[in-house]
Formats: structure tokens, sequence, C-alpha cells
């Protein structure tokens, strides 16, 4: 099993900067593309971030220039930095990784981490 934990959400000033961060453990054999998602309340879920094992990235068009997605290989971690943060940035910030848990390309999997809430706000 695999479990993606995020830290680093919470409340700050429109302007101001967060920084995330997800952890993947468990029975990792490789990780594919890390990847930001967020739920603002009443709407889907949309791609923030992405991330390849390669380090090619790929940004929403209402966050590029504002955030940076990276990732830290050896420590199966994944973060975003955001700045310029806007009251339409609030939402729930969910962590999703592409996971192989053995060398079988079978062995892809989806996971998702829990959650961690943004709140831009005065």
């Amino acid at each position: 099993q695999v479990q993606l934990v995020e830290s680093g959400g919470g409340l700050v000033q429109p302007g101001g900067s967060l920084r995330l961060s997800c952890a993947a453990s468990g029975s990792i054999f490789s990780i594919a593309g890390m990847a930001w998602y967020r739920q603002a309340p009443g709407k889907e879920r949309e791609l923030v971030a992405r991330v390849t094992s390669g380090g090619d990235t790929k940004y929403s068009d209402s966050v590029k220039g504002r955030f940076t997605i990276s990732r830290d290989n050896a420590k199966n971690t994944v973060y975003l930095q955001m700045s310029s943060l806007k009251p339409v940035d609030t939402a729930v910030y969910y962590c999703n990784a592409g996971v192989y848990t053995s060398y079988h390309s079978s062995s892809y999997a989806d996971y998702w981490g829990q959650g961690t809430q943004v709140t831009v706000s005065s």
C-alpha cells in the first residue's frame, strides 16, 4: 500500500506565500508523474500543476507564473510553492502520484493524499 501525506496548508493574506509538501511512503518501486489538484467549495477538482519523473512541468493558466511545482525523487516528495496568492486560490489542495509498486507495469496505480486546506483571506 502507498500513502501520500500533505502538509503546509493554512490561512494566508492575499499576496502572501505558502509551500505545500507531499511525501509518499509505503510499497514504492518508482513514481511516475506527481501533481497537485485543488477543489474549491461547489466546484470540481481541477489540476493545478504536474511534474514528470524527469522534471518536466505543466501548470494551469490560472497559476502560471505564481506557483512552482518541484520534486525530490530521493525523498519521494513533491512540493508546491505558491506566491502572490489570491482569494480565488482558496481550496482544498490534493496531492496525486502515479506509483509502481513493482517492476511489473500492471502494478501502476494512482494515489491521492487526504487534502490540505489553503485559505486566502484578509
